[in-house]
This record gives C-alpha cells, structure tokens and sequence, in this order.
C-alpha cells in the first residue's frame, strides 16, 4: 500500500489464494488458456525463445504451490456509486509488483509470474469486479527439493548495455 502510485490512488487489489480448491479451479482455467496459446497462438520465435526453460501448456505448480497471489489492476474505482478515474495505472500496479516480489525475495520465498492471455477467468473464479483486469498472477512458496532452475547468467545483459549515465 505504500508504492509510489499516481494521484495516491492506489488502484490495485492482491488476492492471496490459499484454498486448495481455489487453486486447482486456478489451474484448469490458466491450463485452457495456455493450452491455445501453445497450439494456436504462439508464433515459432516464441516457442523457441521458452524451450530452454522447459515450460509448456501444463501448470501443476499453480495448484502445488502455497500461495498464489493474484494482482489487479483497477482502471477506475468506485465510490459512493460514483466513478473515479485512476492514474498511471499500469505503472502503478508495476510498482506495488515489484515491491510486493522484492518483500516476497527478502523473506526468503521463492516466486514466478505466470501470466496466461487472456486471464480473465481470474475475475470470475475470484469473484473481482468488471473494473478491475488481471495483471499478474504470482506463484509463491519455497523451491520444491531438487528443482531446477535455469540458469542464464551468460545470457543477461551487462550492466554497460542497460543503462546510460550521463
């Protein structure tokens, strides 16, 4: 709650997803949206691109997992049954995210984004208003024994290629 946001707005809403039923129904609908992505969706450049980190149109995890936290974007916000317009949605959101993963890091968790498109079946299973739209989903909890994570360091940018100092 305390993210730089525009116009102190706030215009977020985290669910902490911790029922296991919740979880699996989670699962199904993002399997659906991932399944189209995979087969119909996904251009060959991209399918190259996440073969190195072995991911694919099954998402066990998002049932497995502790928590999921699954956070929205609010484009407005109502008040006494009147409309008011957020600011710099997007980066706001962006924002909060960052910090909340940063928190979730420091705390000794581990996390990733899992981002299916559309993600719109988060609303209904969540029952969250038509003002809000999905922005991440965040997969959280310790490493299970043995996991592998891929390993890119040769492949991040320099320091040097991602900034400019004047």
């Amino acid at each position: 709650g305390t993210a730089p946001n525009g116009a102190n707005l706030q215009p977020w809403h985290f669910v902490i997803i911790k029922n296991k039923s919740i979880k699996k129904k989670i699962r199904i609908a993002a399997e659906i949206e991932e399944a189209d992505f995979y087969e119909n969706k996904a251009p060959k450049e991209w399918l190259e691109a996440l073969k190195p980190l072995g991911t694919d149109k099954n998402k066990l995890f998002l049932e497995e997992a502790p928590y999921l936290i699954a956070i929205f974007e609010k484009k407005f916000s109502i008040s006494d049954k009147k409309k008011i317009k957020n600011y710099y949605v997007k980066e706001s959101v962006g924002i909060a995210t960052g910090i909340l993963i940063s928190c979730l890091h420091f705390s000794g968790l581990s996390m990733l984004t899992h981002t299916p498109s559309p993600m719109i079946f988060l609303n209904k299973i969540l029952k969250r208003p038509n003002n809000e739209k999905p922005f991440v989903l965040l997969v959280v909890g310790k490493p299970k024994e043995n996991c592998q994570i891929p390993v890119f360091a040769e492949k991040k940018k320099k320091f040097s290629e991602l900034t400019s100092i004047f």
